[in-house]
Parts: structure tokens; C-alpha cells; sequence
């Protein structure tokens, strides 16, 4: 009695919700209560199926959703590809890419690459550029200097940052961390005697640099002094220096000259558009102490177009340059504060644009200033056209890469930066 009082009262209670049938074991043998008549009955062979959940419920397979990268890595274990019948078929990636690509994107927390193998290093370097791993402000530079710290000239033999003055700014650290360069261009990036990129020329990292150019970079004697400090006194620094175009820089005069008498390997030097007062005296000095002649023609060394940037990290330097227009993009309210300006009769101070171009009126009216030694081949060869069919294609790449480089300076024609902008980027 007290188990059908018990049963009654829980049928009662829970009248309201549709629990279904209820099954109890009795004396071995399993019978179903019927809570309408409130009995129990045997159960039957033919009972009515029974649905643990109603129609409206449904099941979801829920993932964390936060972890973005952990469903990209199941993914991207698989290749999909189509047969001929046009059916998906996927298959399994080599463990070599899975551990490739989990490395990648763990790039910066590797110790050292000194001794690895430099073909694995290369996929591992072009898995981490193609993740973008190295324009990451910090992560970045520290997983780039693992890599230059290994292989040197492999990651980056040549660096052309002509006209890139933004760049060098946002990635100065980066840069500095390029080891066994042998060409580099600085060209038209108006960086000062202070700037702490002259500075790190002197350093041990650099002393392979075999063709600088430094055109149109407001140096002065003082500059050229402290770039030639470590090589008229420790015989250390540039002292493998071969090619110098100082062109474009008014500042420099013959005291500033005297100091390039140091570099003995020097091959061509080009100081059109300087400040030099004698200029007669300046010939005869150069020939006479290192055996630069004076040039007639326009030098092949000095085509600006020659220099390019090359090794492993020639896209990192791209995305770079990539990263920093996109972030110079949103300036449309500039408009709309002139238009202020004018509404509220504040008289608007027009700055000067301060813009760089490869030929100045100063070189023109001071002539050409180029210098080569006649012992030395492939030095003195004027820029002229070649019409061998065999040099036809390397014009028609020196075309393409023209165009690309024009592509490249029409973006930079809309930056124009003002006097007090490049103020502040002297200051770094």
C-alpha cells in the first residue's frame, strides 16, 4: 500500500508533464503503469514506440568557436582535389608540410637555426612569409633575427629602399637586422647626418657592402665623416666598398671629399650636385691618392635601376611597404578640415612638399662628376643601347622592372610629406 500511495502520488504530481510510460520490475517481471487508471499492467509485445525527445527538439554538435586556428589546422590537413568524374576527394597531407606549417606559425618561439639545413630553412622562411609572421611588430623581429642570424646574405644579399623613407621609419629595426648585404640603396630618403640607419653602416653586420648609394640624402661633411671614422682609424666598417654615389647632396664640399680618400677599393664614386668649390683640385685629388679618373659619359654603375632587392625576404620587404600605404589610406578627412579652415576665415599656411627626383637642376648646372679607375673592368662602361640580340631580353626585364618600379613610385607621388613630417622622421 505504501508503494501504490507513493506511485499514485507521484503520477498526481507530475499529472502536468508528459513523461510517457512509467516501467516497474516486480517479482521479476517488468509491468507498465497506467496513469490514467492509475494500475499496473503486463507489458505487451505490441506496445506503442516511444520518443526519448519530442518533434521540436534538435541537436546541434557545438565547437569552440573562439578557436579560429585550431579549425583552420584540421582543415588544413587535408588536400581537396576533384577526379576526373568531378567527384571531392580529399587526402592526407605529408607530416613534413604539418610540421612545417606548425612551426611556421610558431616561427618566434624557435632558439636557433644555426646548422639547420638551409633548404628546409627556405620552405620554413616562405611558410612564415606567406602566414605573414614577420610584419608582426614584435614576434616579427624576433623571428626574423633568427633567421638572419643563421644564413646572412640568404635571406637578403641586395636591399633597394630607394624613396622608401616610410619604411625605413616603421622598420628601422628590422632592416638593421639584415646581415652580409652587398648592395644597398638608400636613395632619396633625406635621412640626415643623425640618422641612426648612417650609423649602423660602420657596423661589423655591414662591412659587406660593396655598392652604397646614398643620392639625395642631405648629408654633410659631418656625416661622411662619421660614416669613414671606423675606416680611416679601426681600418673597419666600408672598408670592401667598391661603388658610392654621394650625387644630390649640396652640403658636401671638398672638406667632405678629403674623407672619402680612405676607401682604397673604391671603383666609382659619383659626387654630381655636390657643394665643391674647387672642382679642378677635387679631380686631381681623387686620381692622384686612389686612382678615380674622371668621367666623360654617364657611368653604368650608377643606373639606379640595376639595384634591386633580392634573397628569401624580397616579399617580406613588399609586405611591408604594402602594410604601411594601407595604413596611410584613411586621410580623407584632410579635405574636410580645409574646408574648415576656409569656413571659419583661419587663413590656411600653404607648407612646402618636399618631393624627390632621380635628376636635380644642382647636377645639371655643376656637370657630371663621376669617377671610375680604367684597370678596372665593367666600371666604366657608359649607359648606352645595346642592340645584340642576346642582351634584348635582359632590357625587356630591366622594362618590366621599370614599369613595376614606376607602379610603385606613382603610389608614393600621393604621400606628400610636408617640411615639419620630414622633421619628425629625422628624429628617429
Amino acid at each position: 500500500q505504501s508503494w501504490s500511495r507513493g506511485m499514485s502520488y507521484c503520477l498526481h504530481s507530475e499529472s502536468c508533464l508528459d513523461t510517457g510510460p512509467i516501467y516497474v520490475r516486480e517479482n521479476g517481471k517488468l509491468h507498465m503503469v497506467n496513469q490514467g487508471a492509475g494500475g499496473i499492467h503486463n507489458v505487451t509485445a505490441k506496445t506503442r514506440p516511444f520518443s526519448l525527445f519530442s518533434r521540436s527538439f534538435s541537436v546541434e554538435l557545438c565547437m569552440n568557436r573562439e578557436d579560429d586556428r585550431a579549425r583552420r589546422q584540421r582543415t588544413d590537413h587535408f588536400i581537396f582535389t576533384y577526379t576526373k568524374e568531378g567527384n571531392l576527394r580529399y587526402s592526407a597531407k605529408s607530416l613534413f608540410s604539418l610540421v612545417l606549417g606548425y612551426i611556421s606559425d610558431n616561427v618566434d618561439h624557435i632558439d636557433s637555426l644555426i646548422g639547420f639545413p638551409e633548404q628546409i630553412a627556405e620552405k620554413l622562411f616562405s611558410a612564415a612569409e606567406a602566414r605573414q609572421k614577420f610584419t608582426e611588430p614584435v614576434t616579427g623581429l624576433r623571428a626574423l633575427q633568427k633567421f638572419t642570424e643563421a644564413y646572412g646574405g640568404l635571406v637578403l644579399c641586395s636591399l633597394c629602399l630607394r624613396n622608401r623613407y616610410l619604411v625605413i621609419s616603421e622598420k628601422l629595426e628590422e632592416i638593421k637586422s639584415f646581415r652580409e648585404l652587398t648592395c644597398l640603396d638608400l636613395s632619396c630618403c633625406k635621412l640626415g647626418d643623425e640618422h641612426e640607419l648612417l650609423e649602423h653602416l660602420t657596423k661589423e653586420a655591414l662591412s659587406s657592402v660593396k655598392r652604397l648609394l646614398l643620392k639625395d640624402n642631405s648629408l654633410s661633411d659631418a656625416g661622411l665623416r662619421r660614416m669613414t671614422a671606423p675606416v680611416r682609424v679601426l681600418k673597419k666598417g666600408l672598408e670592401n666598398l667598391l661603388v658610392l654615389d654621394l650625387s644630390c647632396n649640396p652640403k658636401i664640399t671638398d672638406v667632405g671629399i678629403g674623407y672619402l680618400l680612405s676607401f682604397k677599393k673604391l671603383n666609382c664614386l659619383d659626387i654630381s650636385g655636390t657643394g665643391l668649390k674647387d672642382v679642378d683640385a677635387v679631380i686631381k685629388r681623387l686620381q692622384m691618392q686612389i686612382g678615380l679618373v674622371h668621367s666623360k659619359v654617364p657611368l653604368k654603375e650608377f643606373d639606379h635601376s640595376n639595384c634591386k632587392t633580392e634573397g628569401w625576404a624580397e616579399q617580406t620587404v613588399l609586405q611591408w611597404e604594402q602594410a604601411i600605404m594601407e595604413a596611410m589610406k584613411p586621410q580623407d578627412n584632410l579635405r574636410s578640415r580645409v574646408a574648415a579652415f576656409h569656413f571659419y576665415g583661419k587663413t590656411h599656411r600653404i607648407k612646402e612638399v618636399v618631393k624627390c627626383t632621380l635628376e636635380e637642376p644642382e647636377t645639371k648646372a655643376s656637370g657630371n662628376l663621376q669617377f671610375y679607375k680604367e684597370n678596372v673592368q665593367n666600371c666604366h662602361l657608359p649607359l648606352k643601347k645595346e642592340v645584340a640580340g642576346s642582351h634584348e631580353l635582359k632590357n625587356n626585364k630591366k622594362r618590366a622592372l621599370a614599369e613595376q618600379e614606376r607602379e610603385r613610385t606613382s603610389k608614393q607621388k600621393h604621400l606628400c610629406l610636408t617640411v615639419e613630417d620630414w622633421d619628425l622622421l629625422n628624429t628617429y
